[in-house]
């Protein structure tokens, strides 16, 4: 039986407790106990923090890029080897089950190693003189320390990727992870101090979201914000970025549309999207939520899904066969209580789920609500759990009307027999990330972010790096 380790803040090369000795209680949401504490970090402890990224900033702009890449692909060989004892933690602190763990744990590897690589292809550029004995280079320089605001959903992936760009390009960072699931964020920090990153490179802190993120966002060490969060949050956060002239990327909520139509191959795509749709109990940013089927086949769809996702095996995600396990906070139950009430008062029909599971463990029933309307709060806000909404249309124009016609833009699907509605669908729905025919991205190599209030910046693919760079021009007469 894996034992849970209480956290501590890892700073300037060091874990210790925070300055004051507070603490926030870790609660397994599977069983509602309390298994351990996390450092809760005050404004002494983010000072320390900030002249630690100071410092190491300094050493890392000016360790070579071979060297830098050397050390992440050590970092990223300790995540694979220790990645079966890194899922354990995660699944007592967040709740999904333990391959799914494990296997974020492990793909946190792949990501390190990409942008270890990126890192290495950082390049400045030559522009033509208009006279002689002139040079003009476009430089790419690291931007500066970073400051990082992470969610709990995705505790190891969420940091990985802020963290493993901004140490490609050269930058030092304080990544604030979520008090609810601190191990394994913790165990990843452990990973690159073992590899050998400088002191001061990397640190990491705990503490109210709201006291870290207006301490660090104006200080004059932090150069570069980065957000994984609500779009309430993101947009307080990047309009206090915005006060002091400082880049953000931000990637926010969603409400994942999508498209079916009458020729798709429906007992495929049913199956899929049933075990998409509850893959860490559907609290992901990217989880398809308003299913949008054609007319002729709207009704066997919403039977089919209903019955996959009513056969879900739910418990505690140590547990072997756990296919979905709780919610990872207790605030989620009234919140997808208050969002299915509302949506059967106006009229929705609740065709499975719609319950809290028991009274022991945040446990929810997989909910499928049909023929939901507009007006519904469902249809408007992030359900941000095992909920889908299935909805028919009669045109693939008021189908792709509907997909956009909600403020988000991260991610969109569509499934469909033609060609031609294939091209349609990737031309016209309004996201950062369309996926038709299949479920093929969030790989180190593919760009990930949103669009409209969805967010902006991406982080993955080659334009990832590109946020953590600033690009300054050396003009240069010969002597």
């Amino acid at each position: 039986m894996t034992s849970y380790p209480s956290t501590k803040l890892f700073i300037a090369g060091v874990w210790r407790d925070a300055t004051r000795g507070r603490t926030i209680d870790v609660i397994n949401p599977a069983t509602e106990e309390v298994i351990g504490t996390v450092a809760h970090a005050g404004i002494d402890d983010l000072d320390e923090a900030l002249e630690a990224a100071r410092s190491g900033f300094d050493i890392w702009r000016r360790t070579p890029a071979f060297e830098r890449y050397q050390i992440m692909r050590r970092a990223a060989g300790l995540m694979r080897e220790r990645a079966e004892a890194i899922g354990p933690l995660l699944t007592m602190e967040q709740g999904k089950p333990l391959d799914q763990a494990i296997g974020e744990a492990a793909a946190a590897a792949d990501m390190i190693d990409w942008f270890a690589e990126e890192g290495r292809r950082v390049t400045s550029k030559i522009i033509p003189a208009r006279a002689a004995g002139i040079t003009q280079v476009a430089v790419k320089k690291p931007v500066g320390p970073v400051a990082a605001f992470t969610p709990w959903n995705f505790p190891i992936n969420q940091v990985v990727r802020k963290l493993s760009g901004a140490l490609a390009a050269g930058c030092s960072i304080i990544v604030k992870a979520p008090e609810e699931t601190p191990a394994a964020p913790a165990q990843l920090i452990q990973a690159f101090h073992d590899a050998g990153v400088p002191v001061g490179v990397v640190n990491l802190v705990f503490g109210v979201p709201a006291e870290i993120s207006e301490y660090l966002i104006p200080h004059p060490v932090i150069r570069k914000v980065s957000f994984t969060g609500s779009t309430p949050v993101g947009k307080h956060l990047a309009a206090l970025a915005g006060q002091h002239m400082k880049p953000v990327t931000m990637e926010l909520g969603g409400h994942g549309p999508v498209v079916i139509t009458k020729d798709a191959d429906l007992e495929n795509v049913t199956s899929l999207l049933a075990k998409t749709k509850i893959r860490n109990a559907g609290q992901i940013c990217v989880s398809p939520t308003r299913f949008l089927v054609e007319d002729e086949v709207a009704d066997q769809f919403a039977k089919d899904f209903a019955t996959i996702v009513g056969q879900t095996k739910i418990g505690n995600g140590m547990e072997p066969g756990t296919e979905m396990g709780p919610l990872a906070n207790d605030r989620r139950i009234p919140a997808l209580e208050e969002l299915i009430e509302d949506a059967v008062q106006s009229g929705a029909k609740l065709a499975t789920g719609g319950r809290r599971i028991g009274n022991k463990g945040w446990f929810f029933e997989p909910t499928v609500l049909t023929d939901v309307p507009t007006a519904a709060r469902v249809m408007n806000e992030e359900p941000f759990g095992p909920l889908a909404i299935i909805n028919r249309f009669s045109t693939i124009d008021d189908a792709i009307s509907e997909a956009n016609r909600l403020p988000y833009g991260l991610a969109a699907y569509g499934f469909t027999g033609s060609n031609n509605t294939a091209d349609r669908l990737s031309e016209d729905l309004e996201a950062g990330i369309v996926a038709v025919n299949h479920n093929g991205f969030g790989l180190p190599e593919l760009p990930f972010g949103g669009t409209k209030d969805s967010g902006y910046g991406t982080e993955g693919g080659t334009e990832a790096i590109e946020a953590y760079l600033e690009t300054r021009l050396v003009t240069r007469k010969e002597a």
